[in-house]
């Protein structure tokens, strides 16, 4: 993914994830339901909406790779 210079909000970011989350795996959306009940740093929700971003368009060895990455990050914020 190509490097962004924009900070994304947190409203940002539900708003990506309500477009994508159709696309999503089932076990995702939990863990995005309390990611989006708490805080986060910039750097986190800049990662977290890119690799949402045009998630449906990727391939489905880019989805993995996003889902792996994705599951990483909510699990441990």
């Amino acid at each position: 993914m190509s490097e962004c210079k924009l900070d994304h909000t947190q409203e940002d970011v539900k708003s990506k994830y309500d477009s994508q989350a159709a696309f999503l795996p089932e076990e995702l959306k939990p863990l995005f339901d309390q990611f989006f009940a708490k805080e986060h740093t910039q750097d986190i929700l800049n990662e977290v909406f890119h690799l949402l971003k045009k998630y449906d368009l990727a391939s489905v060895e880019e989805q993995d790779e996003r889902n792996n990455r994705l599951f990483l990050v909510l699990r441990n914020v």
